[in-house]
């Protein structure tokens, strides 16, 4: 499903309103009234937004969101706030704060800084929700709250390498001694990239690797 005319007209490159969206059912909206039914609809712009920037490990973590909900609900609408949410590294390390900024928005799992829920009983909580540091053989893995079923995911951005130009435009843009003519076309290409992720490339096994992450055995027992 592409993405809503409106992130075009926010000044964004084009081709993030063709970017497949990701839409979920949240309780908690429903019960506040903030959208119709619970029903949310992100796109990437959203993510972007978020994390303030267009790069392969925002579209990378987009990407492995959408395709671990997909496993885990199949045609079913994915419950934001039922979601547990795991990442491999620790919450400072690399690129793994911008992974989890995606995953919170759109399965609404959040750390300990997360709502704390409604009532004695805690009703729609989202913190801790999200964990770092997990053992896991990948980026992040999903599991399902109601009934226990997930995934694993793992990002392989060489799948969608960059055009060879970018080698020389990068080194002279983090330089700052690119000039303007160089460092648009630097920005050009950096997005293209991130266009071929998103269009071309949204159901890759190559780019987005999956494998199921069975319940651990005292849990399942």
């Amino acid at each position: 499903m592409a993405g809503s005319a409106s992130s075009a007209e926010a000044g964004f490159p084009p081709f993030f309103a063709e970017a497949p969206t990701i839409t979920v059912r949240d309780p908690l909206a429903r019960f506040l009234g903030a959208a119709a039914d619970g029903i949310i609809t992100y796109g990437y712009a959203d993510a972007v937004k978020l994390a303030g920037h267009s790069c392969p490990t925002v579209a990378g973590a987009y990407l492995m969101v959408r395709r671990g909900l997909s496993a885990l609900y199949g045609e079913s609408l994915p419950e934001r706030g039922g979601i547990d949410v795991h990442l491999r590294d620790a919450r400072d390390q690399g690129t793994t704060g911008v992974i989890a900024l995606v995953a919170m928005l759109i399965t609404g799992a959040a750390p300990e800084t997360g709502f704390g829920g409604i009532g004695m009983g805690r009703r729609f909580a989202r913190r801790d929700l999200l964990h770092f540091d997990a053992p896991i053989d990948g980026v992040l893995a999903l599991r399902r709250r109601d009934q226990g079923a997930g995934v694993v995911l793992d990002l392989d951005p060489a799948a969608v390498p960059p055009d060879p130009a970018m080698g020389a435009l990068f080194s002279g843009a983090v330089a700052g001694e690119a000039d303007e003519a160089e460092q648009e076309r630097f920005a050009v290409l950096w997005q293209e990239r991130v266009a071929r992720m998103l269009l071309d490339h949204a159901d890759s096994d190559r780019l987005v690797r999956i494998a199921p992450w069975p319940v651990p055995a005292a849990q399942a027992a």
